[in-house]
């Protein structure tokens, strides 16, 4: 019997290099910045890979090849509310990479509901984006109501309604512009 297991130490997986080198892994947005240690990022060296961007750093980040760094907004400008700021815990002030105003086009992107397709928290200030649903129009919006109104899945666009249809009837049919 231990023949059979003593030869499996030279035995090599992709897994294994996919893991050793964190193929196929994303950063998780804002990562490491819940540390209850004063505020202070705590990402392990592995994660980070030469990334100069821990709290408290003068080095700029240089990212892997591929992978934008969590910790630095991609432009001068602060594209992205402050999780921490939201909640009162922000302790960097204007030192923050992050925007410190409440802006709903600005908010970053619901981890839980890009991860997993839904968010268990009814008050999260987070956006809750699914790309492949909300391009696609809403077929009842489209022929005039939708009950799921603002809450919709789907995308609502207003169009000018045909007065003629508006009226009751509109002789044009299918191929009215308005259509």
């Amino acid at each position: 019997m231990q023949e059979l297991v003593a030869g499996g130490e030279k035995l090599r997986f992709d897994v294994e290099a996919d893991a050793e080198q964190q193929g196929g892994a994303e950063p998780l947005p804002f990562l490491g910045l819940d540390s209850k240690a004063g505020g202070a990022a705590q990402v392990p060296s592995w994660l980070l890979r030469g990334c100069g961007a821990l709290a408290g750093s003068d080095r700029r980040c240089v990212p892997w090849p591929g992978v934008q760094c969590p910790f630095q907004p991609i432009s001068g400008e602060k594209t992205v509310v402050c999780k921490h700021w939201l909640r009162g815990l922000c302790k960097k002030g204007d030192e923050c990479n992050f925007l410190h105003e409440y802006n709903v086009t600005k908010m970053p992107k619901c981890y839980f509901y890009s991860r997993f397709g839904e968010c268990n928290n009814k008050g999260c200030p987070f956006l809750h984006i699914d790309a492949t649903i909300s391009t696609v129009g809403c077929p009842w919006y489209d022929r005039g109501f939708c009950r799921h109104g603002p809450l919709c899945k789907y995308k609502h666009t207003r169009r000018v309604m045909c007065a003629n249809y508006l009226a009751g009837f509109c002789p044009e049919g299918p191929m009215c512009k308005f259509m």
